[in-house]
């Protein structure tokens, strides 16, 4: 009976050493990633279908963990299913151009409302309840990102004349006040935003996630930008992730065909923010548990990564 209990002793041992081991290889492979990161900003795009049904304990996790390690994390969120849902609710009429949620004066209430007093206060919580210290701005606090009306021309199939398409109060950044950033970054806080910007006369316009993430990247001339959403990067035609991509490579993907749909804008804005200044921008799966961590201090990274060259 003693043999046995000896021999028990020593499998639990066994497994408790390669337990350790698998810890300790994590950490010296994770270390010289977390000296890189060392006093470098990076912005991460939190995607509205990334936190339908809460903020995922892990994310918030991974934000915390960020900041603790010397990085400062910025974080920009969606809300489009959200806003959708809230619409439906009130019976507001919502349709989309380009991808783009047309945005009268009643919704333009409504997306501000569930940006800023629902869904940024979530993920301010969900970080704050994770050990972080974060605080929820939209673009409109301290002029953060001063927006001007976007404008879309469309062909009419009829008479085959371009003409202009009213999307309402949508808009895009003009210019983005990153002094405002850095003061709340450099208070020890973590900054979450919403992107909701403001016009010349104070207007309200409900802009894109990405590219507000984008343009905040950019501003701040962030080390990453890091796209989280519902898929793991871009795939080949094999249904493979691409690790890494340059700027032409991935322009010449998008005029193959190879990729497409909703892709595209989120490589546009990479694109837009690699050129802006920022060193890469990351399109990430943000549902796969710690996948920023997984991209940061691994080798072989999580997503697909979008460099000048």
């Amino acid at each position: 009976m003693a043999l046995q209990d000896d021999a028990g002793n020593l499998d639990t041992n066994l497994r408790t050493l390669a337990r350790w081991r698998s810890t300790a290889r994590v950490l010296v492979e994770a270390l010289p990633n977390i000296l890189k990161y060392d006093g470098k900003t990076i912005v991460v795009k939190y995607g509205g279908h990334a936190m339908e049904g809460g903020v995922p304990q892990h994310f918030a996790q991974d934000i915390v963990l960020m900041k603790q390690t010397g990085i400062g994390p910025i974080v920009v969120h969606g809300g489009g299913p959200q806003i959708g849902s809230m619409l439906k609710r009130l019976s507001i009429p919502s349709n989309f151009v380009d991808g783009l949620r047309v945005t009268d004066a009643a919704a333009i209430d409504v997306v501000e409302m569930v940006l800023t007093g629902s869904i940024n206060k979530q993920i301010v919580s969900g970080i704050n309840a994770a050990g972080g210290r974060a605080v929820g701005i939209s673009g409109k606090d301290g002029n953060l990102v001063i927006a001007r009306k976007l404008e879309r021309i469309k062909l009419d199939p009829h008479t085959l004349l371009s003409k202009a398409v009213d999307l309402g109060f949508v808009g895009e950044p003009e210019a983005v006040n990153a002094e405002v950033l850095r003061t709340i970054i450099d208070s020890a806080l973590i900054p979450v935003v919403a992107p909701i910007g403001v016009g010349r006369k104070g207007e309200t316009y409900n802009i894109n996630a990405d590219t507000v993430a984008g343009a905040v990247a950019g501003a701040m001339k962030a080390t990453r930008l890091m796209l989280l959403t519902d898929v793991e990067g871009v795939l080949d035609n094999d249904g493979k992730r691409i690790r890494r991509l340059s700027v032409p490579e991935a322009r010449a993907l998008i005029a193959n065909g190879t990729i497409s749909g909703g892709m595209i804008p989120k490589i546009e804005t990479a694109i837009e923010a690699v050129e802006g200044g920022v060193d890469a921008a990351v399109i990430l799966n943000g549902r796969i548990p710690h996948v920023i961590l997984l991209e940061l201090f691994t080798e072989h990274g999580a997503g697909t990564m979008i460099t000048a060259e």
